[in-house]
Formats: C-alpha cells, sequence, structure tokens
C-alpha cells in the first residue's frame, strides 16, 4: 500500500520547479544545463530548426539540485518504518532490571540484548518495535519497563537503469522514496520519459510514476518508500510535443494516454497565459502520408480548441494578444497627465484637454515646491534668479499642437496639427478636432520648436539705477528704452554712459572666439618652442633643454589662466559721455535673457599697469589720460606705446587711435567717471618667455574682441 503524500503542495512543488538555480551550488546546476544541451535530443534539434530556440525538456530543470530533494535522514522515523541491517536501536530498561544501550541491527537481522540473547528485528515494523521487545525480555524478566527509539538510520542500495541521467547503483537514505532515488540518479535522460517511470521489487512492477503528477501538482500518492534492492526503470521517452510562443514555460512535453489535448498541456503550465491571444495559434504538425509531410493549421485556444488531441511531433506556437489598444487615445507632452485616455463615440480635442489645468506638468510643482529648500543651493552654484523664473514653468506653444493618427490604408502615420490657444482657450470649433480611437495628442512647449521672436517668451535683467528693478518680460520688438520707460523710468543718480547690457548670444559668441585664439596661441607657442631648440648649438643643448622646460612651464601657467577667463557677453553700446536720457540708449529689441545694470555716477578713474601708484583716483571734470599718467607715474618697464582706456561704456580707445602720447593726442583724451588706463609691461625677451603678448601684440583685442572686461586686468597683467 502506498503511503500518502509528503505534505508537497501543487504550489510548492510548482514554485521549486520554477525557482532559480541553487546559488549553493552553481558549478553542479552549469555542469547539468550543458550536459541537457549536449543530449538533446533529435525532436529538441527538430523544434529548434523550425522556431529558432532549443526548448528544454519540460520539468528537467528540477534535476540540477538534486541536494534539494535528498531525503531528511534527520526527521523521525514513521511508524511503519520496517526495520533492517544497519540501523541503530536505543534502548533504555527500568524496574526490577535496569541498562541502557545502542545496538546495531547486524547483517543476520539481530541484535543482541544483555542476559536475553539475539532479538531478530529485521522486517520489524517501527510502531511494533517496543511490543517484541517487550516480548523478548518478558521471557527472563519481570515488572519493568522500555523505551526504544530509532538512532542512526541505515542506508540501502538501488538501482535506477534506462534512460537515466546517471544510472547504476546508489546508496540512499532508507527513509528515501522513489522520486529521492530519481533526484539522486540526476533525473530522466532527455530520451527518458518522466510520465511513465517504474517502480520493481522482487521482480514485480509496483508502483508506476507520473514526475509531471509531481511537477505540476505536487501529487506524490504512487511514490513509494524504498527498500534495499528496489529498481527503478526509465523507459525511453514517449511521444511529445513542443509548446512556444507566448507562454513562460515553453519546452518539450511528452505526451500520455487520455492526456494529451491541447489544454492538458497548457495546463502543465498554469493554463492558457493572459497575454495569449485565445483567438488564433499555430499548429505544426507532421502528416507522413502527404509529400511534404508537414503542415501548419491555424486553431483556436477556446474551450473547443482546448479539447483537440495533439500528436507526436506536434510544434505548438501561442501567439501574444495585439498590443493594441481598441478604445484610447494617448495624450504626452507638456501636460499633467501623459496617459492613455478612455475614447468614446465622438470624442474630441476638449474632451481629452478640457482646462487649462491639464496643461500644467507636474513638473511644475515639483520644482515649485523646491524653490523654499533650493534658493540658497541655486545661488551658491551660480545659478541667477532669471534661470529660476525661466525653469520654474514650461512654456507652452499655444500655436501648434499635433494628432498622430494611424492611416489603415497605407499604415503610414498622418500628422494633423491644430491651433492649441484657438482650441483650448478660445474655443474655436473648428480647432476641437474629432478624436479616433488609437490617437496621440504631442502639446509641446516652446523649447520643442523654435517659435518666431514675437512669440517667444523674452524675460530681461534690469537691476541698478532703474525706478523699479526687477525681471521682466519683454513685449513683442520691444526695445531696452522702451522697456525702461514701462517699468518707470531711471532714477536721478544713473550713469547712463556706463550702461552695461550683457546678452547670452553674444557672450556665447565672445566665448567660442576666446577659446579658438587660445587653441592657436597653444599652437603658435608648441611650434616656435621646437623652433628655439632646433636652433640651439650642440654646444648649448643642455641650457636650451632647461630654458625650454622653464618657458613651457610658464607656458602651462599663462595657458591656465586664460583658460579660467570668461566672457561676459557684454555690448559696447558708444554713448555719448554726456548722456542723461533714455532717448540716448539705443533702441535695441530685446532678447531672452538680456541683462541691463545702469550703474550710479562713479566718481573715480582708475589706473593700472606698469605704474608707480596703480591706484582709483577722484574724477574731476577735464581730468586727462596724461594728469592720470603724472599722477600714476610710468615704471622703467612700461610700455606706453601700448596703452589704452577701458571706457565705462564698455568701448576701448588705444594709443594708435591717436597720433602721439605726450602731445594732443592721447594725452589730451578727457577721463570720463568709471574709465580706466591701462599702460602694458614691456616684455623682455631675454628674461621672459610672454607668447601671449609676442602672439597678439594689441591688447585691446582682449577688452574689444571678447567681452572680458575690467576683471581680467590682473590676470592678463600676471600672463
Amino acid at each position: 500500500m502506498a503511503p500518502a503524500a509528503a505534505g508537497a503542495s501543487a504550489d510548492q512543488a510548482r514554485a521549486l520547479a520554477q525557482q532559480p538555480p541553487d546559488a549553493l551550488a552553481p558549478e553542479a546546476q552549469r555542469v547539468g544545463s550543458q550536459r541537457r544541451t549536449a543530449a538533446a535530443t533529435q525532436f529538441q534539434r527538430f523544434v529548434q530548426e523550425s522556431t529558432g530556440h532549443l526548448l528544454p525538456m519540460f520539468g528537467s530543470d528540477l534535476f540540477d539540485s538534486p541536494a534539494r530533494f535528498a531525503a531528511d535522514a534527520t526527521q523521525p522515523a514513521p511508524g511503519d518504518y520496517i526495520l533492517g541491517p544497519g540501523d541503530e536501536i536505543h534502548l533504555h530498561v527500568w524496574g526490577a532490571v535496569e541498562f541502557t544501550g545502542v545496538f546495531n541491527v547486524d547483517r543476520n537481522g539481530q541484535i543482541a540484548l544483555p542476559h536475553v540473547g539475539a532479538v531478530t528485528l529485521a522486517g520489524v515494523r517501527l510502531g511494533n518495535l517496543e511490543g517484541v521487545l517487550q516480548s523478548q525480555l518478558g521471557r527472563i524478566f519481570t515488572n519493568f519497563s522500555l523505551n526504544a527509539n530509532m538512532g542512526r538510520l541505515r542506508s540501502i542500495q538501488v538501482y535506477v537503469v534506462g534512460h537515466a541521467q546517471q544510472p547504476g547503483t546508489h546508496q540512499v537514505s532508507s527513509l528515501s522514496t522513489a522520486v529521492n532515488a530519481l533526484f539522486a540518479s540526476g533525473g530522466p535522460a532527455a530520451t527518458g520519459s518522466m510520465r511513465n517511470i517504474q517502480l520493481s521489487r522482487g521482480g514485480k512492477v509496483i508502483t508506476t510514476l507520473d514526475l509531471y503528477e509531481f511537477i505540476a501538482k505536487g501529487d506524490k500518492t504512487r511514490d513509494m518508500t524504498l527498500q534495499s534492492g528496489d529498481v527503478i526503470v526509465i523507459p525511453p521517452v514517449g511521444p511529445s510535443v513542443a509548446v512556444t510562443g507566448a507562454i513562460d514555460s515553453a519546452a518539450i512535453y511528452e505526451l500520455k494516454p487520455g492526456a494529451d489535448s491541447i489544454g492538458d498541456i497548457l495546463a502543465l503550465s498554469g493554463g492558457v497565459p493572459v497575454l495569449a491571444s485565445t483567438s488564433r495559434a499555430l499548429l505544426e504538425r507532421i502528416a507522413p502520408e502527404q509529400t511534404p509531410p508537414r503542415r501548419v493549421q491555424d486553431i483556436t485556444l477556446d474551450p473547443a480548441g482546448l479539447k483537440l488531441p495533439l500528436r507526436d511531433g506536434d510544434v505548438l506556437t501561442v501567439l501574444g494578444i495585439s498590443p493594441a489598444f481598441g478604445n484610447a487615445v494617448t495624450l504626452q507632452g507638456t501636460v499633467a497627465a501623459p496617459l492613455r485616455h478612455k475614447w468614446f463615440e465622438g470624442m474630441r480635442i476638449l474632451d481629452l484637454i478640457p482646462e487649462r489645468d491639464a496643461l500644467i506638468t507636474p513638473d511644475f510643482y515639483k520644482r515649485k515646491n523646491l524653490l523654499v529648500q533650493s534658493t540658497a543651493i541655486a545661488k551658491d552654484a551660480g545659478v541667477s534668479i532669471t534661470d529660476r523664473v525661466r525653469g520654474l514653468a514650461d512654456q507652452i506653444n499655444w500655436d501648434y499642437a499635433v494628432i498622430e493618427r494611424l492611416n489603415r490604408n497605407t499604415l503610414a502615420i498622418d500628422l494633423i496639427p491644430f491651433n492649441l490657444g484657438q482650441a483650448v482657450l478660445q474655443r474655436d470649433p473648428s480647432q476641437n478636432l474629432l478624436l479616433q480611437a488609437g490617437d496621440v495628442v504631442t502639446v509641446l512647449s516652446q523649447r520643442d520648436l523654435r517659435l518666431p521672436q514675437g512669440r517667444q517668451t523674452r524675460l530681461v535683467q534690469l537691476e541698478g539705477e532703474v525706478a523699479a528693478p526687477g525681471i521682466y518680460q519683454a513685449q513683442p520688438g520691444e526695445t531696452l528704452p522702451q522697456l525702461l520707460q514701462r517699468i518707470g523710468g531711471l532714477t536721478p543718480q544713473a550713469f547712463v554712459f556706463g550702461t552695461e547690457f550683457k546678452r547670452e548670444s553674444v557672450r556665447r559668441h565672445q566665448q567660442e572666439n576666446f577659446d579658438t585664439l587660445i587653441r592657436r596661441l597653444e599652437t603658435q607657442a608648441q611650434a616656435q618652442a621646437s623652433v628655439d631648440l632646433s636652433n640651439v648649438g650642440t654646444d648649448d643643448v643642455a641650457r636650451a633643454q632647461l630654458l625650454h622646460q622653464q618657458q613651457q612651464a610658464q607656458i602651462n601657467r599663462q595657458i591656465a589662466r586664460l583658460k579660467a577667463m570668461r566672457s561676459n557677453g557684454r555690448i559696447a553700446l558708444r554713448l555719448d559721455p554726456e548722456a542723461r536720457e533714455l532717448a540716448s540708449l539705443p533702441a535695441l529689441p530685446l532678447e531672452d535673457g538680456d541683462h541691463i545694470f545702469v550703474p550710479a555716477r562713479p566718481g573715480f578713474v582708475s589706473a593700472f599697469g606698469s605704474l608707480h601708484n596703480e591706484n582709483v583716483f577722484i574724477h574731476k571734470p577735464g581730468k586727462t589720460v596724461g594728469d592720470v599718467v603724472k599722477l600714476a607715474g610710468l615704471t622703467e618697464e612700461a610700455e606706453p606705446r601700448q596703452a589704452f582706456v577701458l571706457r565705462a561704456d564698455g568701448t576701448v580707445i588705444a594709443r594708435r587711435d591717436r597720433s602721439t602720447f605726450f602731445g594732443d593726442g592721447f594725452e589730451s583724451l578727457e577721463m570720463m567717471p568709471g574709465d580706466t588706463l591701462v599702460v602694458p609691461a614691456q616684455v623682455n625677451r631675454e628674461s621672459r618667455y610672454n607668447f601671449w603678448t609676442r602672439a597678439v601684440r594689441d591688447w585691446t583685442q582682449i577688452f574689444a574682441n571678447f567681452g572680458l572686461g575690467v576683471a581680467a586686468l590682473k590676470t592678463i597683467n600676471n600672463l
């Protein structure tokens, strides 16, 4: 009589069959997998040629970790356990006679008890052990009690033959069942059956195992406890079919009489998957009587189709459902909820975007909420308030949105544009377009497409001596004087001549030119160094190499300083020094990112460079360059021919623009408030390798062309 199932549920067995490889024995699993691949059957290779996939035998991966299914020799033996040679008995007797001992059942099936002699226990069930011992001791003693239980269990020898991974003799625990022995042998080979495994004892078949029942349902009712000498026979694999496609357990399945329908096979892996199409599947079948013998037929996976019997060699391909939505339209882009929405007959744009709030992206609120935490961080990182304002909201392109629609006739995508502002803001029926199932509606921002100048958002930052400093949105075509007039004009302290007008597009262009110049200077410096070394005589090689190293180190330092300098994007407005009114400012249309600073009228002029007294001097009307030179004093290293004045309005006036230095020309130039006089140093070619000055020769290029500003003066002087 077969024992009851040992507590293994169908879910547990299926989980064991599908769990990942055992982390404790990765090498054994890898070898097992390679062995199954190398021993693929002809049918497996036939299916591989047909589908492109080498499918495993269903359930074969269960045998990758045999240790998981070994019998637990530490668990209590059941009451129907039959004692045999090698078992260990723990016996305790008390009362009229007392003794305790451990006795091993010898090869004759007996144990030797003190004062009693040999007692035969082979063939005795564990549940009857105490009764047998009580009877044997009772022949000699009276008035006693005893307790007997199992110690170490014996091992038994069984045979696994046929199409097994490791056929032969196997030593297993005496608590093992046929399933445990199968795992110890590595399970059936690819050519072995998993549904017709026989257990023979004494030349008779006492049970037949179907491992599919164990794997899929956890059914062990036909599994029996082994005895020494039992033989497990794995016959050749029976009729097989392949199942592939939209199924998690794509594999080779063995058929069994009475359980060979499509529904029976799919039930082994959980039934028809929800992502599989029930309206159509493909069945490849071998018909030997026809030429050619292979045929394909369409079937359904409805209740009638699931009853269709499968035949040896069939290949069933389960098709997946279409990813298309039958009643959805998609809204994407600069919107609150970029999702698929339910479509209904007669649906229009306003049904999809019923109000303006539907176009406020979730990022807007996230950025808004972060302002209280990140303002200080952004300030430390150099992010301007204008950038924070610009980045707060996504500027919607109200003039253009588009519907993407699949043309069923040509299978091409048709683009249907519409005016979003007219549809949502003005409720214009002509722009409230009719939608179809499957449509994709895209709302764009102003960053997605470059708009005409008049429709672009222009944020302009005004600072300094203006009536209301702040960030303003300039109107289309609005100029600087018009914007200043709109916000209330200038304060009485405004120094119009010194107005700083910075533009981002100009800054990028200036920086590109400056970077190009630096690269050119690097190339020239390297070329000149090579020429200098090649012209050195053999007697001066060591000295020349040392000088070259010193020069190269200085060049590297100079290049590093130059690369650290950044253009500021300032536009020289070339104003009248006596300008006081808004009308004197150029009517320059404003662009997004413009930054205007109107300083207060300064009361000083500066002198910088090779001067005894680099300083700031109080400005007095009529003070000239010559006056400042007398106050500052030229040093012996000064190069007056390269002197220039950096005007407060950003323009540069060089000595070459005037006829003489100490005549009516440059010396007589009146210094305006905020002006800076710069007198460079001479270049000593013997002691200093100043490649910057040798290459540029005119420092005014730095300020006139690259927008570096007064802040660069110290860096330039150290070159």
